[in-house]
């Protein structure tokens, strides 16, 4: 019998239908000292919701009109965009553009 229903939850992405596949799978195992990752986990998520600075940013009016039009398109305020995009970059996960998507073709 499956571990989850189905019928009571349909996975939203690809990622997602894979993880409820391990979990049918029993590809999941429990954790050594239970409480104590629970813990790190909760004050972790409690940092990355901890608003700390305030900073001015100066954008050209081009970048500014375009983060606008890329936040609605996103569905998600222009600062909360801006903040993001500042974490990717600094955690590493926001990829450059390679060197050959840079060259203008004559």
């Amino acid at each position: 019998m499956d571990k989850i229903n189905k019928k009571a939850f349909e996975p939203i992405d690809k990622e997602e239908k894979e993880l409820m596949k391990s979990i049918n799978n029993d590809e999941w195992r429990s954790v050594k000292k239970f409480k104590k990752e629970k813990e790190k986990a909760e004050l972790a998520a409690r940092n990355t919701l901890i608003k700390g600075k305030r900073i001015n940013l100066r954008l050209t009016q081009k970048d500014y009109h375009q983060i606008q039009i890329k936040a609605i398109e996103e569905g998600i305020p222009y600062q909360t965009l801006i903040s993001s995009i500042i974490h990717k970059y600094l955690n590493g996960s926001l990829a450059p553009k390679s060197s050959e998507q840079n060259k203008v073709i004559n």
